[in-house]
């Protein structure tokens, strides 16, 4: 049955194992063929249900008639100077979304988004500008996975992209749980990392889900100051968020890191390193410094290379594993949400 805008077809993809369970249940097939589907889906990634030849001909017809496979290729590409790649994919509901592949030696990584937007109005994000449009299905989730080009050569997904991933806590959980399960991608965990502005009331939850890598973004230790650029500060202090993560152990395989976007004047001064020390004190963990991108008639700049490293260096020497994350694709407008605002425009 062709897909309609009356009588849209469900799709396939993003359906974890006991969801396909359900369906084949439903329509009178085997048991048994949920697995095979969810093989056909997640290890082969097939774009037809004709060609889940293991199926009879008959449940092939049957799994048809309301059911597509859900996949669509990237809408647009463009290729940074550096290798850096963004791709403009569209949700189902024809909102534009955003992930940017970042291939570095022998690692490639791709930053997902989660949602369609974003309603967590940090000042210092483009997304944030586009306001909430929808969070995303598991489907929408997982295509920029399994439609991603370079797919074959990627080792690292981190969702980092459009929108709060946990403001979307159950569809990421099962899209963690298809990427990691044996049934699924079969991906260990630590080659995912999921990024949160702190939702608080989702933080346990997800750390005892998941065994995935956690960032928070962290951008300013001060409560005041970062109500001002993040405006979730003050429904979930991050003081709230650091007790969470020390009732935890990262001392193994799972790691815990806090995004640090360094705007001059604003978060760089030698008191922003003493409480950032106090905040953190008791967590396992490294800070991660990112230069400011900067987005169109935003306040905010990055400082100078050398007071990157001078204040990497004052963190280091109070004892916190920091680093500076090169910057990738800013000729072609990676920070999140600036092509999807291009696109909307």
């Amino acid at each position: 049955m062709p897909e309609t805008m009356n009588t849209p077809l469900r799709p396939l993809y993003g359906c974890t194992l006991a969801e396909l369970q359900n369906i084949t249940a439903q329509i009178g097939m085997p048991r048994f063929a949920a697995a095979q589907i969810a093989r056909w889906l997640y290890k082969r990634t097939v774009t037809d249900i004709e060609q889940m030849s293991d199926l009879s001909k008959a449940n092939r017809a049957k799994l048809a008639e309301s059911y597509c496979i859900g996949l669509s290729a990237p809408v647009k590409e463009s290729t940074s100077a550096d290798g850096t790649k963004k791709y403009l994919f569209k949700t189902r509901e024809g909102e534009a979304i955003e992930s940017a592949y970042i291939p570095d030696k022998e690692r490639a990584t791709l930053c997902v988004s989660s949602q369609a937007g974003c309603r967590m109005g940090c000042r210092f994000c483009a997304t944030a500008r586009l306001g909430l449009k929808h969070s995303l299905s598991v489907c929408d989730i997982l295509n920029q996975i399994a439609s991603l080009p370079e797919r074959e050569r990627l080792t690292n997904v981190v969702y980092m992209g459009m929108g709060e991933p946990f403001d979307n806590i159950e569809n990421l959980l099962k899209a963690l749980e298809i990427m990691t399960a044996e049934w699924g991608y079969g991906w260990s965990p630590t080659r995912i990392t999921v990024s949160t502005a702190g939702v608080a009331k989702e933080l346990r939850r997800f750390l005892d889900s998941t065994s995935v890598h956690l960032a928070v973004s962290l951008h300013n230790p001060f409560h005041e100051e970062r109500a001002e650029i993040m405006p979730i500060e003050k429904a979930y202090p991050i003081a709230s968020v650091a007790d969470i993560l020390r009732e935890y152990d990262f001392s193994h395989q799972r790691r815990v890191s806090f995004e640090y976007i360094v705007m001059s004047g604003l978060n760089d001064s030698p008191r922003h390193i003493k409480e950032l020390c106090r905040l953190l004190n008791g967590i396992k963990c490294r800070i991660n410094l990112i230069r400011f991108h900067k987005i169109p008639d935003s306040p905010y700049f990055s400082p100078d290379n050398k007071a990157m490293i001078a204040f990497r260096d004052a963190l280091t020497q109070k004892g916190i594993m920091t680093t500076i994350r090169a910057s990738r694709g800013e000729d072609i407008k990676a920070a999140c949400g600036l092509l999807s605002a291009e696109a909307e425009r």
